[in-house]
């Protein structure tokens, strides 16, 4: 066999062996063996704590996101100066009138 055709081959059976190695691991995770039962429980319980501390997390980031929002005052409505209006009271004759402007 040549060089690189004999370096592909053992490529190919390393990757082969540490696919096989890894799903073998994987679902001896999951078979109840007698002698590893206590393993099996104790990686239960671990992610059972896992998944309690993310939700405790999860709880805690959106009770800090509640605080922030309720500290966020609301704008006040901008004061806009009324303009009033320059009113004046003209007599001519017998009749007044108001001039505004």
């Amino acid at each position: 066999m040549s060089h690189p055709h004999l370096s592909a081959v053992l490529l190919s059976a390393a990757l082969s062996a540490a696919a096989l190695f890894g799903a073998a691991s994987y679902a001896s995770a999951q078979v109840v063996i007698p002698t590893n039962r206590n393993t099996l429980i104790e990686q239960n319980e671990l992610q059972t704590l896992r998944n309690q501390l993310q939700r405790q997390q999860f709880q805690q980031q959106q009770q800090f996101y509640r605080e922030q929002d309720r500290q966020i005052v609301p704008k006040a409505r901008p004061e806009v100066p009324i303009v009033k209006q320059n009113c004046q009271s003209q007599v001519i004759g017998t009749t007044i009138s108001r001039v505004c402007r």
